[in-house]
């Protein structure tokens, strides 16, 4: 029997990726993997329609989702696995935190108009399908306009965190994150650790229900990973990865280039049935 793989770190245009749930899933066929997970930020309406493709393409779908929570002015994702994605607490919680998101994004158009960029809000929405709406959109839209020449220009001149157009966002406590995510049911991961290279973070948010660290992802090394893999196995946490591939949004991340062992999510179903 072939050996099965899986990425489960995958966005969609329902947040900030160029690929549709549909393109997720025929590009998931295309490498051969077994099972996917779509973990769109702060936004989980691409579930449903990856479910109704899924038995059609012989891809097993995993719910998830990515939060965005902030600890000392530190950007730390956390990601949830096996979700009650349906849970109308939940909805309402990330209907706040879209209101927040758009709020956030209109301050940043703001601010371009005053560096001689005219974009509107509505582009936005139009290019996040009116799902959750980041950065990676209103580069796309200067893209579109043609203010740059590519993603990575709009976010060194524009908008990146150290930029000018650059306006912080409303986020919850990584705590409050793994809180949220245990209580719909799934598994709490830290995601790409290795690019904080905040241990003591990690750390101490076991202690607050972290069951796992995204050990496998496209910005760390071989010693990141040898590195993690030797926490997890120390704190008895659950071993996760995948590409965080956002389409073509992302230049060198690709669907499918980080793939995991199947077995990494049997271990992940299991932990979500205790």
């Amino acid at each position: 029997m072939p050996k099965k793989f899986a990425d489960l770190h995958i966005h969609t245009t329902l947040s900030d990726s160029t690929f549709s749930p549909k393109e997720v899933i025929e590009r998931a066929k295309e490498h051969k993997l077994s099972a996917i997970a779509i973990t769109d930020h702060d936004c989980v309406d691409a579930i449903e329609p990856a479910l109704q493709l899924a038995e059609l393409y012989g891809i097993e779908i995993i719910p998830a989702v990515e939060l965005s929570s902030e600890d000392n002015d530190l950007e730390v994702h956390i990601l949830g696995y096996f979700i009650d994605w349906r849970d109308k607490r939940f909805a309402y919680e990330l209907n706040e935190m879209r209101k927040r998101r758009i709020e956030r994004m209109e301050k940043m158009i703001k601010k371009l108009k005053d560096h001689g960029v005219e974009i509107n809000i509505e582009s936005i929405f139009k290019l996040s399908q009116c799902g959750s709406i980041g950065r990676l959109h209103i580069a796309q839209a200067m893209l579109k306009g043609g203010y740059v020449k590519n993603i990575k220009e709009a976010f060194r001149k524009y908008i990146g965190d150290k930029a000018p157009c650059y306006v912080s966002g409303f986020r919850i406590s990584p705590q409050e994150a793994i809180g949220t995510i245990n209580r719909i049911g799934g598994i709490a991961v830290f995601a790409h650790p290795g690019t904080l290279k905040k241990e003591d973070l990690l750390l101490d948010l076991v202690s607050d229900g972290l069951k796992g660290i995204e050990v496998y992802h496209p910005d760390h090394s071989q010693a990141d990973i040898l590195h993690y893999l030797k926490i997890a196995t120390k704190y008895k946490l659950l071993v996760t990865g995948g590409s965080d591939c956002h389409g073509f949004g992302k230049e060198h991340i690709l669907l499918g280039s980080v793939r995991i062992p199947y077995e990494f999510v049997e271990e992940l179903k299991d932990a979500a049935k205790r």
